[in-house]
């Protein structure tokens, strides 16, 4: 029986997944090997959600965001009789490796399924930039420049009213979005949840720029900082600038992928297939010094990754 590779996609999508799902299949073909798409994540490979996939079934999905091969979360992977279900179907089609494009949760999974003899790597595909063993992540380019497109249409309005826009971007636990798209656009404050929040220093940012006949201001907020409706009212109550707020939400995750996203997804992909051919198991794939290097999964869970502290310095000196 043929060997196979199977390829899945799993947590909060990202552009620039479809990239790496095309680049996984053709590597993987050309070195003889039957490739199977498992859809919807951890779900898909439990219940059977399989589809093999040709050479022509990635054609023409490069540019696309979102992935063709769905995804979700799966809470029964996570218990002991989800991964032997998982196990299973993995030797009943003779897959002998699986990559996984998704973020930390779904290194997890890859990691208890490689301890089960099925070997899995890993490709770190999340928006928020936020896996430590990589500097870069599969869409975090595409987001921003979605954010800083629609940060620039704000502005306008802002402009038009002499008004304060207070930006929310994506970012529970990282504001990598927030501090890029912030110096990106000249916003006159980034709150992001590295760093204290102090919306009284914000104000008084705000009202000297005033004083300096600056009549307008954008304020970018990472998600993870609190409710962003109290910190807008905040920030209006204390400058005496109307003040209003714009949740950007799940916009940031669609589009067409960047340059970066397709050319950072298709190394990545085809570097996920090199390490299975070569017997390798239990490995995440990133991107170091604008080189492609792998870890061992629980090595890369438990690294920890230091914020930009040059860069938000940089934000907060050059705008006043």
């Amino acid at each position: 029986m043929q060997k196979a590779i199977g390829v899945l996609t799993s947590g909060g999508d990202a552009p620039g997944m479809n990239a790496a799902v095309r680049a996984v299949t053709r590597a993987a073909i050309r070195k003889g090997y039957k490739v199977y798409g498992i859809q919807r994540g951890y779900n898909g490979l439990i219940n059977g959600e399989i589809v093999e996939l040709g050479v022509r079934d990635v054609s023409d999905i490069i540019q696309r965001g979102g992935t063709i091969l769905y995804t979700a979360r799966c809470l029964e992977f996570k218990e002991e009789s989800g991964l032997q279900k998982a196990t299973q179907k993995c030797r009943e089609l003779n897959v002998e490796g699986i990559v996984v494009i998704g973020g930390d949760g779904s290194f997890r999974g890859a990691g208890d399924l490689s301890a089960r003899g099925v070997p899995c790597i890993g490709l770190p595909g999340t928006i928020d930039n936020d896996i430590a063993c990589t500097d870069y992540t599969i869409g975090y380019d595409t987001a921003m420049n979605t954010a800083i497109e629609m940060v620039d249409k704000l502005r306008d309005t802002s402009q038009s009213h002499d008004r304060c826009s207070v930006v929310e971007v994506m970012g529970r636990n990282a504001g990598w979005i927030a501090l890029n798209v912030a110096v990106a656009t000249g916003a006159i404050a980034c709150l992001v949840p590295e760093k204290p929040v102090d919306l009284t220093a914000v104000a008084e940012k705000i009202k000297k720029a005033h004083e300096t006949q600056k009549e307008h201001f954008i304020v970018i907020v990472a998600e993870g900082c609190g409710d962003s409706k109290k910190i807008a009212d905040d920030i209006a109550a204390l400058s005496g600038i109307d003040t209003r707020l714009t949740v950007l939400g799940h916009v940031q995750r669609g589009g067409m992928p960047t340059l970066r996203d397709r050319v950072v997804a298709s190394q990545m992909g085809y570097h996920a297939v090199e390490l299975l051919s070569r017997g390798a198991s239990n490995r995440v794939v990133g991107m170091k010094d604008n080189k492609i290097v792998d870890f061992d999964i629980q090595e890369a869970l438990a690294m920890s990754k230091p914020f930009d502290d040059e860069l938000y310095r940089v934000c907060n000196e050059i705008t006043f």
